[in-house]
């Protein structure tokens, strides 16, 4: 289903058919200020195995961040944030960051890494942070089944038109990007660039 969303006032309607549909455990394809994202209810186990089985990968190896609707998730998600950082965090977000923290006890056990982390973003998209704020949950990010972001995946009706009979729901919510997210690991002394992407490094180093 491809059904669509206005980026700076989504229809209530359509929004509630997304809302539902990730409560049943479905499937989606999303906007966000960098790429369209894939993702889930981070809750349901079985719509991030099902996301794992159309990208081909194992659960245990992934390396999946979640969408949250503000900071106010760290305090459920990560292990206590220093005030640096929580500065550094508040004057970058929203915008197109990954960052890497400590994760809590309350992260599903799929979405932690072995160094048990987890990859937190605050888009700057009003259309997955109301879908968030809706659902009560974060959802879980990550790339279209593809090797690399081209101009024609950009476009939602393209997208639909790829990838529509592996999820439930393709949000059309106009033209995406093609530079994914800066990714920041800040679980060490330093905080360190893994990849560069539309988010300024300059803002840290």
């Amino acid at each position: 289903m491809l059904l669509e969303l206005h980026p700076q006032n989504p229809n209530p309607r359509n929004l509630h058919k997304v809302i539902e549909c990730l409560k049943d455990g479905g499937v989606v394809i999303y906007p966000t200020d960098t790429v369209y994202g894939m993702g889930c209810d981070i809750s349901k186990s079985e719509a991030v195995e099902r996301i794992c089985r159309i990208k081909g990968i194992d659960p245990k190896k992934a390396h999946f961040s979640f969408i949250c609707s503000d900071l106010s998730h760290l305090t459920d998600y990560t292990k206590s944030v220093d005030t640096p950082l929580f500065r550094l965090l508040k004057k970058t977000l929203p915008g197109p960051y990954t960052f890497i923290l400590p994760a809590s006890r309350q992260v599903p056990k799929l979405l932690k890494t072995k160094r048990d982390t987890v990859g937190i973003r605050v888009p700057d998209n009003l259309i997955c942070r109301t879908i968030v704020k809706e659902l009560g949950n974060p959802i879980m990010s990550t790339s279209l089944p593809i090797d690399a972001y081209v101009e024609e995946y950009t476009d939602p009706e393209i997208i639909h038109e790829k990838f529509g009979k592996l999820v439930d729901i393709v949000i059309d919510g106009g033209p995406g990007g093609m530079i994914t997210s800066t990714v920041i690991d800040c679980t060490g002394p330093e905080i360190e660039l893994i990849r560069e992407g539309a988010g300024s490094w300059e803002e840290f180093a």
